[in-house]
């Protein structure tokens, strides 16, 4: 398969265990592997337990409790019944906040995102939260899984991305309080899921 990355550092439970809006930005130009399949982050969007279009806003319930949990774990579910959607869980356990990841920049394992996706052109293998856990062989299996253990492999911004611009914008795919400015991204980057409005 891919070569692991090697450098720069790991991103530890302590990088989730704070304001799940500074994660959200501060992801962005971090590394993401599963099972040494990957890329950089450059799209992702923030929820906290308050909001309306968090998951968690209707209280702890049998899906919703990975987001109650530890922070530094994933929480995967099933977006209409066909696409996993992977989240990163952040703030204080009981907090319920979390960051889902909605695109990334292929760089490691492109050929095996290709063969999962079915599709040879880069900018189409994770730009969507859909298409990112499809290229990189997340399922609902990954659901409650700890962050800084294998088979995810999670990286500090290396050199070329350590001064990325992050714009911010308000989020998409949702219907209730999509106003919001929680959607971040690496700006200009072609690998997003959607142009920044």
């Amino acid at each position: 398969m891919s070569t692991r990355l090697v450098s720069p550092s790991r991103l530890e439970v302590g990088f989730f265990d704070r304001s799940v809006h500074d994660v959200a930005h501060d992801l962005i130009g971090c590394a993401l592997l599963h099972d040494g399949v990957g890329g950089v982050i450059v799209e992702a969007e923030s929820y906290e337990r308050d909001d309306p279009a968090c998951h968690a806003y209707a209280g702890l319930t049998g899906r919703t409790a990975p987001l109650f949990g530890p922070p530094g774990h994933a929480y995967v579910y099933l977006s209409y019944g066909v696409h996993s959607c992977l989240n990163f869980v952040c703030e204080p356990e009981g907090e319920a906040a979390a960051v889902l990841i909605r695109a990334l920049e292929p760089r490691w394992g492109v050929e095996e995102m290709s063969r999962r996706r079915g599709r040879d052109h880069a900018r189409e293998l994770c730009s969507g939260p859909g298409k990112l856990t499809e290229a990189l062989g997340i399922g609902l299996q990954m659901n409650q899984a700890p962050l800084a253990e294998p088979p995810f492999e999670l990286r500090d911004r290396d050199d070329g991305w350590r001064d990325v611009r992050v714009a911010t914008g308000p989020r998409i795919g949702i219907t209730r309080a999509a106003e919001l400015p929680w959607r971040f991204c690496a700006a200009g980057s072609e690998y997003l899921s959607r142009p920044l409005r």
